[in-house]
């Protein structure tokens, strides 16, 4: 394919509008109609479903240098596979970049089609009519001919609406980079319809008893902590239980207890006593069983929103995803019989990344060793240069935690805590690490510098971030690693869909994979491959290694710390169950006639 030149670029602008299948949440999508307007010809293309659906390809241009233009194209790139069209090879998304040039500022209209309209003094369609056929799209047919011309006609304001919007996008647009973006759609498309496999029976059987199940959680698991009444999680009474443990609790300036999730996830790693009361709280404050998005077809697929955060990464509702969910009910994701799925994550990535962008050879060489932690304790002199995991697990574990704390940009007190060390012991292991990896600080430094000057960060491939006056310096310090690997996610992603890869999601810096039992193992490693391919591409040739976790049926996706809260709430699950059939058979053998109970005896 030839390289594409913007300037003799052909460029088509499309929106499709659409629904879940059948209405519900979790389905694949229903195609409804599409608009199209060819920006050469100024002439659109109008289509219902059916037309579409009788459609081999697109009834427009799909030449080499046609570029397609939508607002969330991976919105109208799942459309494509439903329809079974091959996807584009240009793909400009204006959110992302609109996204992207807007990183960092707060924007009062925020960020939707009509919020990018309203910031470049764009008159767009009317808030409440967008509402109103929205609605009127999900609603579903048989539709009427006036509904099928309303919609038609809302299509068309967004596609007419992109023509201005992209003129005027166009000079901050840098065309290599914001074309890489949009492709990142098409693997986005694929995973948002292909979804990840749920053990649904199980699932329903959970969402219909969780109630009652969470009554059981609370007895069973409080009876080791006793800091519930009535259901309700009492700050006092943890204050009784840490005193008769000894366990001293970070506390908030007013003097009350941090009681945030973050809080009791490194608490519960200094005192692993907290672990179940921390999954406990977890499970009871954020997980809607009813709200994760389950297909007819028991498949998880929701909206990955991509682009999201500051460092551009997927930010999925963390309700509607199964990977948002605690870690235990990441248990529900079980692959058909005669399929496997693998989990495939970067080792140490942003260890790797901060060794490549800083060209810190000490670094480098520790990440190159495969245990990058041990590597840094023998660069430090603190063990022999023959030591192993094996011989050595406590120094290790120190000097893990050290680059941890330096990732996370903990301080010596924090760090301190987390190793159950004097301060003093912190202080010495921090130093350690900016003398032995000089040449990342002074890099990390002059980036810093950098940053305070021009208000303005980059990543490799262009994502750009806006620097506010308020902004953590931890944060700027870290956006590099962050932002980075998402780039390398996207890359990795465009390569395995590039490959025939099965993708079902996009986890931080993971990816979650499905093929048959019998090629998984092929699959997984030409992921791999994938994986470290994009890694060079971002890091100049810096290769990162990853890890492949492969799960064939009738095994679940478990993590190892998960296990024990998963089979506690399955116990208690089976438990409920059973109490649930008895209490019916016996509600209904109360009603029946004495002639009902001879016949049904």
């Amino acid at each position: 394919m030839k390289p594409l030149e913007i300037e003799n670029a052909h460029f088509i602008l499309i929106d499709f509008e659409f629904r879940p299948r059948g209405g519900i949440e979790g389905n694949p999508v229903e195609v409804i109609c599409m608009v199209a307007l060819d920006m050469s010809t100024n002439q659109y293309v109008r289509c219902w479903a059916d037309d579409l659906h009788a459609m081999k390809a697109p009834p427009f241009q799909t030449s080499d240098n046609t570029v397609f233009v939508a607002y969330f194209a991976s919105a109208e790139l799942s459309c494509f596979e439903v329809l079974g069209w091959t996807a584009p090879d240009n793909v400009l998304d204006l959110y992302a970049e609109f996204r992207n040039l807007t990183n960092g500022l707060v924007l009062p209209d925020g960020r939707s089609l009509l919020g990018a309209l309203k910031y470049f003094g764009i008159i767009g369609i009317n808030s409440q009519t967008k509402d109103d056929m929205r609605a009127l799209a999900l609603r579903g047919g048989p539709y009427e001919y006036a509904e099928r011309a309303s919609l038609l006609d809302y299509c068309q304001t967004d596609v007419d609406a992109l023509h201005p919007l992209l003129l005027a996008m166009k000079p901050y647009i840098d065309f290599p980079r914001a074309l890489l973006r949009g492709q990142y759609n098409t693997a986005l498309a694929k995973m948002e319809s292909l979804g990840s496999p749920i053990d649904y029976p199980t699932y329903k059987g959970l969402c219909q008893h969780w109630e009652a199940i969470k009554t059981e959680l609370i007895k069973e698991i409080d009876a080791d902590y006793g800091v519930y009444e009535n259901g309700t999680f009492k700050e006092g009474l943890f204050k009784e239980y840490l005193q008769a443990k000894g366990i001293r609790w970070p506390r908030l300036d007013s003097g009350k207890l941090k009681l945030d999730d973050e809080t009791f996830k490194t608490m519960s790693k200094l005192h692993p006593i907290i672990q179940p009361l921390r999954s406990l709280r977890d499970s009871l404050s954020k997980l809607r069983l009813n709200a994760l998005q389950v297909g007819e077809d028991g498949r998880n697929r929701c909206l990955l929103s991509p682009f999201s955060s500051s460092t551009s990464r997927n930010q999925p509702s963390t309700n509607k995803f199964v990977f948002g969910l605690a870690k235990w009910a990441r248990g529900l994701i079980q692959p058909r019989p005669g399929m496997a799925i693998a989990y495939i994550d970067w080792s140490q990535q942003e260890f790797g990344i901060a060794a490549a962008l800083s060209n810190d050879t000490n670094m480098k060489s520790a990440y190159q060793s495969g245990d990058p932690y041990l590597a840094f304790a023998k660069q430090a002199g603190a063990v022999p240069p023959t030591a192993t995991k094996q011989s050595h697990p406590s120094e290790r574990d120190q000097y893990k935690q050290c680059v941890l704390a330096t990732q996370y940009g903990m301080g010596a007190e924090a760090l301190a805590a987390r190793l159950k060390q004097p301060t003093l012991r912190a202080k010495q292991l921090l130093t350690m690490h900016h003398k032995v990896y000089k040449q990342f600080w002074g890099w990390s430094d002059n980036l810093y510098n950098l940053t305070i000057n021009r208000n303005r960060l980059n990543t490799v491939f262009g994502w750009q971030l806006i620097v506010p006056a308020d902004l953590n310096p931890r944060s700027v310090r870290n956006f590099p690693m962050q932002a980075n690997a998402a780039e390398m996610l996207r890359i990795a992603c465009i390569l395995m869909v590039k490959n025939g890869i099965q993708l079902c999601a996009p986890i931080h810096d993971a990816v979650l994979i499905e093929a048959t039992e019998d090629t998984i193992e092929e699959q997984a490693k030409m992921a791999q491959q994938c994986m470290e391919e994009a890694s060079q591409i971002v890091l100049e040739n810096f290769k990162l290694t990853s890890d492949a976790d492969i799960i064939r049926h009738p095994g679940r996706f478990l993590d190892e710390s998960a296990k024990p809260f998963w089979n506690t709430v399955m116990t208690i699950y089976e438990k409920v169950k059973a109490e649930s059939v008895e209490k019916l058979n016996t509600n209904m053998s109360e009603h029946l006639t004495p002639v009902q109970s001879y016949i049904s005896y």
